[in-house]
């Protein structure tokens, strides 16, 4: 395999379900130039940004911008559809409506910055950091395993699988062994997301479908779960304790009777 990694391969990667990313990944050379180096510098984004209109929004897609710190600045709107943003600071920055389809943002940095309705359709972020970013209806399918969504607001988020497109197998929101402990996740659509090992602890899960979730090993001690979906969910091992509120389904989720509950 090259340093450099093929264009059809990224493709590929980008649109592939996650376990099979997750798979391809391991040939994957994270420490090729596009994967690991910056094509552009920090002044030359602003320039870009600076020269953008309303009409010809900045276009940073498939771009490299990888270790860059941009920290701070308004890309709201801007298009980083394949993009590679990986161990890129993105803190405080506004990214409200922007496009990161298929972008690479493995162990980014975007905590507190705004993603209100940004779409991160096939996302390849793992252990990227979020705390206190605002991603309220925003689209999150790809992966995002251990990230760290702490004390986030991901109201009305958009994670559930779409069934009606899933000719190349499950497409959804992978947050495998992610932190969301205090997230406000209210109204949030998770349902046949993997959230194997995610902790949830404290977290305000009011009216959020998680049906048909993978919940195995999960954390959601002292949560608020009034109205919470779990039909069909899978909660082997799940910690139930000390919820806060009634949860709709619970009798319905698979695997209850393993379930720790009070």
């Amino acid at each position: 395999m090259p340093r450099l990694l093929a264009a059809p391969l990224l493709l590929l990667l980008a649109l592939a379900p996650a376990a099979a990313a997750q798979d391809m990944m391991r040939h994957l050379d994270l420490d090729s130039p596009r994967m690991s180096e910056a094509e552009l510098t920090r002044g030359e984004v602003e320039a870009l940004l600076a020269a953008a209109t309303p009409q010809a929004p900045a276009d940073l897609s498939d771009r490299s911008l990888n270790g860059l710190d941009l920290s701070g600045l308004d890309l709201s709107g801007v298009d980083l559809t394949r993009a590679r943003l990986n161990r890129t600071r993105l803190e405080g920055c506004s990214l409200a409506g922007a496009t990161l389809d298929a972008a690479w943002a493995i162990e980014a940095d975007f905590r507190g910055a705004d993603l209100e309705g940004a779409s991160l359709f096939q996302v390849q972020a793992p252990r990227a950091r979020f705390q206190g970013a605002r991603l309220d209806g925003a689209r999150l399918i790809g992966g995002f395993e251990g990230a760290r969504f702490e004390g986030a607001s991901l109201r009305e988020l958009e994670g559930a699988a779409d069934m009606r497109n899933q000719s190349m197998g499950l497409i959804n929101a992978v947050l495998r062994s992610a932190v969301l402990d205090g997230a406000d996740l209210r109204g949030a659509r998770l349902g046949r997301a993997n959230l194997e090992f995610v902790k949830l602890r404290g977290a305000d899960l009011r009216g959020a479908d998680l049906s048909r979730a993978r919940l195995g090993g999960a954390d959601l001690t002292g949560a608020q779960v009034d109205g919470l979906k779990l039909q069909k969910a899978d909660v082997t091992s799940t910690l139930l304790r000390q919820l806060d509120g009634a949860p709709v389904g619970l009798d319905e989720a698979r695997n209850l009777e393993r379930a720790f509950r009070d």
